[in-house]
């Protein structure tokens, strides 16, 4: 089953307005299929995928090869295997600029885009494609459903895998592959083991402030600066989301450290062993596994690199998730429970914030007001979310 992404009309309208579109995300994700299903709507496109030899081979001389295609759309699978073709791509999108020649996909943003920034400046546009989102999967209201899309999490094979045992053995797959495979491919020069140890306390320490030395320790003694390494590599590798503190002028004092998060929640399951809804349900980390699954859903549905905060102070005040447009402000707080109660740190937050509007999302049915501009919401209404930040009521 293939499904129509949600993104996809994003990609479309930037291959109509750049020369060039960098479709990011974690191996197996999606990427190549969108990019299939888009180059087969450019009659004449090429693709060509760099774990291939032969396409390796193909663009040695990307001098003489890219020329002759210039009247194509050129798609270039897992560029971060190569990237010192965005060098060659500056000399040849400037020499037959027009919109749509290129469309690269990789799996390590923060080395593409540096790459990019420095060869590409204002010759391409860079859109991270996010797991399947609940609209995707068409769960309308169905909490089942739901809870099985937050069990499985959003890489689209484990998704469609005939039943939650194959699902797990194929996230456990996937996890041991990036650490054995992948990050070595991007030049990761670190031990398989002390990354695969530090892969797995990720599971225990999601949704939690990063504590370096803390963390460090628990790996037997790893300095902090390691820690530090291996957070980037992982961020790097759009696996890990750290999660930056929301800083406002209020007189208080305020976390700084920020939080980190496995981004697809089937992948921290597989870290965490569970395998099952019953384990899922009574597992202690629960809790903090919907609360990343729910900025996840929030990320996907914001416009690209839409910055996405926490807020703490020292007093007790927080609120999970602060996202800023302009002069407005909201707050999402994320709760695992059908009767949510936010706590006082909830409301104390809102008041330091002066947030136009707070969500309370929970596996609830419906919405419902709880407070002045504070709302329950159904996970599967987080538009709700967008169309506060964009649309005046």
């Amino acid at each position: 089953m293939v499904y129509e992404r949600t993104i996809a009309p994003l990609v479309r309208q930037a291959l109509a307005e750049q020369p060039a579109v960098a479709l990011l995300g974690p191996r197996q994700i999606g990427k190549t299929t969108l990019a299939r299903q888009i180059a087969a709507e450019h009659p004449g496109a090429v693709v060509f995928d760099l774990e291939q030899s032969i396409d390796r081979l193909r663009l040695a001389d990307p001098g003489l090869t890219l020329p002759a295609l210039r009247d194509r759309l050129v798609v270039i699978d897992e560029i971060q295997l190569a990237p010192e073709l965005f060098r060659a791509l500056r000399p040849e999108i400037d020499a037959h600029r027009r919109p749509g020649r290129f469309l690269l996909l990789g799996s390590a943003t923060g080395a593409l885009m540096r790459q990019s920034s420095e060869s590409l400046a204002g010759r391409i546009a860079a859109i991270e494609l996010p797991g399947l989102t609940l609209q995707e999967v068409q769960s309308g209201g169905d909490l089942r459903q739901i809870e099985s899309r937050w069990l499985r999490g959003g890489y689209p094979l484990s998704w469609l895998a005939p039943d939650d045992a194959s699902s797990y053995r194929w996230r456990k797959n996937l996890a041991e592959t990036v650490i054995a495979r992948d990050m070595p491919q991007m030049g990761v020069q670190v031990a398989t083991e002390a990354l695969r140890r530090f892969w797995g306390m990720l599971g225990h320490v999601h949704g939690q402030l990063l504590n370096a030395s803390q963390l460090g320790q628990s790996m037997g003694g790893v300095a902090h600066t390691t820690v530090a390494r291996y957070v980037d590599l992982m961020v790097d590798a759009l696996l890990v989301r750290r999660l930056q503190p929301y800083f406002v002028n209020i007189g208080k004092r305020l976390v700084k450290s920020p939080k980190l998060y496995v981004r697809d929640c089937g992948m921290l399951h597989a870290l965490l062993d569970v395998e099952t809804r019953d384990d899922l349900r009574g597992h202690p980390q629960a809790g903090a596994s919907w609360e990343g699954f729910v900025i996840e859903q929030v990320a996907a549905l914001l416009p690209p690199y839409a910055p996405l905060y926490f807020y703490r102070s020292t007093n007790g005040a927080e609120i999970d998730l602060v996202i800023e447009r302009g002069r407005r402000r909201i707050g999402v707080e994320v709760k695992l429970s059908s009767a949510p109660a936010p706590s006082r740190g909830f409301w104390n937050a809102c008041k330091d914030l002066q947030l136009e509007q707070a969500f309370v999302v929970a596996p609830v049915a419906d919405e419902f007001p709880i407070g002045d501009r504070v709302r329950v919401l159904p996970v599967h209404r987080l538009e709700e979310v967008v169309k506060a930040l964009f649309v005046r009521g």
